[in-house]
């Protein structure tokens, strides 16, 4: 897996935990004071996010930041 190929599985990654908790993309970028865009770049693999932001994330979703990686778990939708 490449740079790009990772971070569009991680936005995806993003994108489902999200939606799980039923957090729109507004709520959460709000959550973790970025704007909008910026997840959205995030969530559709376009940029790279800090291991601080991942962090802040998960904390925000109220997971594991381990479970940002569990890209097995996009396979089981």
């Amino acid at each position: 897996m490449n740079k790009q190929e990772f971070q569009i599985v991680l936005g995806k990654r993003i994108r489902q935990l999200r939606e799980s908790k039923g957090i729109s993309q507004v709520a959460l970028s709000h959550l973790i004071e970025i704007e909008r865009s910026n997840m959205s770049r995030i969530e559709s693999g376009n940029t790279n996010p800090t291991s601080f932001l991942l962090y802040t994330i998960a904390q925000k979703l109220g997971i594991e930041p381990s479970d940002l990686l569990n890209f097995e778990a996009l396979r089981e939708e």
